[in-house]
């Protein structure tokens, strides 16, 4: 009698399990039926931890001058709902102060392990400021650059590194971190930085949002950084002294980043290069005597947007000491870009 009954407990025991088990089957059989997920839908995909492509301080020593374009028409606009990027951009542009800075060499490292796919490198550095000189680099606009298979449908394409400052090639196995070239110049830039690309599935993806179909702004973020990078529409590029209206070209070429002035000089110049303007910001150049005394004080209303932004003034009369230059623009009664300068006049 006890062995019938412990038999029909263990028969309805697995008579249990069996049903557990095919109802897990047919679960499992119904996921595997559904339709293939779109992009949006994998906005939590398993991706690298990206780091930054440049070896910077961002605030400091570099920023980001333009971001991936998110408006499929001619308007532009950047994941922040501002306009600091142009229709089209399919990347993310870390810039560096002017070329004295590019030649010093600031290097371009890997944003995550993974492998070189391609590269090329020997394509000369320039600024293109004309319609001309952006012919001229017609199916080179990437400059010298690379592409790394960063596993899982991952890649980064890397542009405008300097001339001659690759240092790896197709194959090479790379780790996070590791130099792989130089900020340079060269193809279709404007200023001196490094272009990043995030493709998943050979679709661009822009690195402060993460992998979605959305063309909008105003969305759900699941950025790839590893590290926290704030969105800085608006900021200061360099600032120094001179004694001769500069130029923009100049300025990038870094030919007005005086140490001293002579007061023999034509003029002293306070100048300032920012990004991101926009109209109706509030901009004043100040520029102070050795005595502490205000001898410029210069006040504009920014009448229209401008992703890059250059201001200057000063005096033609000027004694020899310690001269102070302060500029701030202000937005919506907050300060966005801010300047503090000294230089010897000798």
């Amino acid at each position: 009698m006890m062995i019938k009954k412990w038999w029909t407990f263990v028969f309805t025991a697995l008579s249990l399990l069996l049903v557990l088990v095919l109802n897990a089957c047919f679960s499992l059989g119904d996921a595997k039926t559904t339709n293939a997920p779109s992009l949006s839908a994998k906005a939590t995909v398993a991706s690298p931890a990206f780091g930054l492509p440049i070896d910077c301080k961002l605030g400091k020593d570099c920023y980001v001058m333009h971001y991936v374009d998110r408006d499929p028409s001619k308007e532009v606009i950047d994941f922040g709902c501002g306009r600091q990027t142009y229709d089209g951009h399919n990347g993310t542009d870390f810039g560096i102060a002017n070329l004295q800075r590019m030649n010093a060499g600031v290097p371009v490292i890997a944003v995550a392990d993974g492998q070189v796919l391609r590269g090329r490198d020997g394509v000369e550095d320039v600024l293109i400021a004309n319609q001309a000189e952006k012919a001229a680099v017609q199916g080179t606009e990437c400059g010298n650059g690379l592409v790394v298979d960063h596993g899982n449908g991952w890649t980064a394409q890397y542009c405008h590194l300097r001339k001659g400052s690759v240092v790896v090639k197709s194959g090479t196995p790379v780790k996070k971190g590791m130099i792989l070239g130089l900020v340079g110049s060269s193809g279709l830039a404007s200023f001196p930085h490094v272009h990043l690309t995030v493709r998943y599935q050979d679709k661009v993806v822009d690195p402060f949002v993460g992998v979605d179909d959305s063309k909008s702004c105003s969305i759900a973020r699941n950025p790839l950084w590893s590290m926290p990078v704030g969105y800085v529409p608006t900021g200061l590029i360099s600032a120094g002294f001179t004694a001769n209206p500069p130029t923009p070209l100049e300025i990038w070429q870094g030919k007005h980043e005086n140490k001293s002035i002579s007061v023999s000089a034509p003029s002293i110049l306070f100048w300032v290069h920012s990004y991101g303007l926009l109209a109706g910001d509030q901009e004043r150049l100040q520029l102070f005597n050795p005595q502490k005394e205000m001898v410029v004080d210069n006040k504009k209303v920014i009448n229209a947007p401008a992703r890059s932004y250059i201001s200057y003034g000063g005096k033609r009369k000027f004694m020899t000491g310690e001269w102070q230059g302060k500029y701030q623009v202000i937005r919506n009664n907050k300060v966005v870009v801010q300047a503090d300068r000294e230089i010897l006049v000798q």
